[in-house]
């Protein structure tokens, strides 16, 4: 008898048996009232890995007697699409053609175009998936022909039943009972990251390694935590995951919450991601601390040096101290968005000739600066003299802005009181 992966025997066969996704497979939900009417558009399934989208392809194919094929966008080319086109209208697809093309993404624009004319003769239906944000990855003409739905990762909740549906294949097909230590089936769902393959993978080498006394089989909390080890990581520096655990440990850190600060450095520094960690953090330290503690730069750049010096993982300490830091400090953008509205002037060509006070001219070597009207600030009293600094076409422009914070507020009002001397 031919080996069967559990996570393919244990398929669900119905839209009833599918874990999670209840938001488009619950009663109402969109895409089971779509599967229900028997009237399939083309789609594109987006979500994380395990989370059911092969499996409700094979139900729509089931229940709407289509035949179904499969292709991978890794390895599949406009050939293979059309030796399924081959198909249609013949014996081996009386009720229709359903193509399942998985990892969309990885065709490119002319392979992705190409797809179009298969999509609106209506010959066959595509059910198209991705891992990655379609919008960005699947081109709009491709789109517009396509429902989406998205797959969300699923709770450990959810992978519990699949689990346990899991223990009692294997042990029917083992003829042995399992001994279940308590938490074993809770950790394996926990620990997989809302990848029901993957738990279900856990589940089958836990099993196979088990010890034996006859006919009984033994699974420990200790084995299960070895089998589910990293295992709940999603992580793809060039994904979209890459760019949601960086921008989520931003806007944490920027509102204030150390805790979650910390969790998303956690989980970039899990997978072994140092780089991209110490370099969002000085982003953090220049645009949202800011002016309101100027010494977030130094001591955060002091800790990215401690850090890449001790390496992981050590590591871990002084970023998390960084983050702490941070995210406990006052806020200010007032530089950020000073800086944002300069270069904004510049990039629509709003800018002038340097007034001729403040250009370089060979003048300046020879002491001379009061030929060009240059006025020496550090010659007068408070290190200030009112004169022009701007181009003459934006000579009013006002970028920066005072914070509202301590720092930015003190400074504030020691140059008012200079500005002020300096006109009496």
């Amino acid at each position: 008898m031919d080996y069967r992966p559990l996570a393919d025997e244990i398929r669900p066969a119905s839209l009833d048996e599918v874990v999670g996704q209840r938001h488009i497979l619950g009663p109402g939900g969109m895409l089971r009232r779509i599967i229900e009417s028997g009237s399939i558009p083309n789609m594109v399934f987006y979500g994380p890995s395990g989370t059911g989208k092969t499996t409700v392809a094979n139900i729509i194919a089931k229940q709407t007697n289509r035949t179904l094929h499969r292709l991978n966008a890794t390895t599949a080319s406009l050939s293979d699409i059309r030796d399924v086109m081959a198909d249609v209208g013949t014996l081996m697809a009386p009720n229709g053609v359903l193509l399942y093309l998985d990892e969309i993404q990885y065709f490119n624009k002319k392979q992705q175009q190409s797809l179009l004319e298969f999509m609106e003769n209506g010959k066959i239906t595509l059910i198209a998936s991705t891992t990655e944000n379609p919008y960005f990855y699947v081109f709009n003409a491709v789109l517009s022909r396509a429902t989406v739905f998205e797959f969300k990762q699923l709770e450990p909740a959810d992978v519990v039943p699949a689990v346990r549906r899991g223990l009692s294949i294997l042990e029917q097909r083992e003829q042995a009972a399992a001994e279940v230590e308590d938490g074993v089936l809770e950790h394996l769902s926990s620990a997989c990251g809302g990848d029901v393959r993957k738990a279900l993978n856990g589940l089958e080498l836990l099993f196979s390694a088990a010890p034996r006394s006859g006919q009984r089989v033994s699974l420990t909390l200790e084995d299960a935590k070895v089998v589910g080890q990293r295992s709940a990581m999603r992580y793809d520096r060039d994904g979209d995951g890459h760019y949601d655990i960086l921008s989520a440990l931003q806007k944490s850190i920027r509102g204030s919450d150390p805790n979650a600060g910390l969790h998303y450095l956690a989980r970039l520094l899990e997978a072994g991601d140092l780089v991209s960690a110490c370099r969002r953090l000085m982003v953090i330290a220049a645009e949202d601390v800011g002016l309101a503690y100027p010494q977030a730069v130094p001591i955060v750049k002091g800790c990215i040096d401690a850090a890449n010096m001790l390496g992981l993982p050590e590591a871990q300490i002084p970023l998390g101290e960084a983050v702490v830091l941070m995210a406990t400090a006052p806020k200010s953008n007032s530089a950020y968005t000073a800086i944002h509205a300069a270069m904004s002037d510049v990039r629509k060509g709003r800018t002038g000739d340097i007034p001729r006070h403040l250009q370089n001219v060979h003048a300046d070597s020879f002491g001379l600066e009061r030929e060009q009207g240059y006025l020496y600030p550090h010659n007068f009293p408070g290190h200030y003299v009112e004169q022009q600094y701007l181009p003459d076409p934006i000579k009013d422009a006002v970028y920066y802005e005072y914070g509202e914070n301590k720092t930015e507020q003190a400074a504030k009002a020691y140059w008012q009181k200079i500005k002020s001397l300096s006109t009496n």
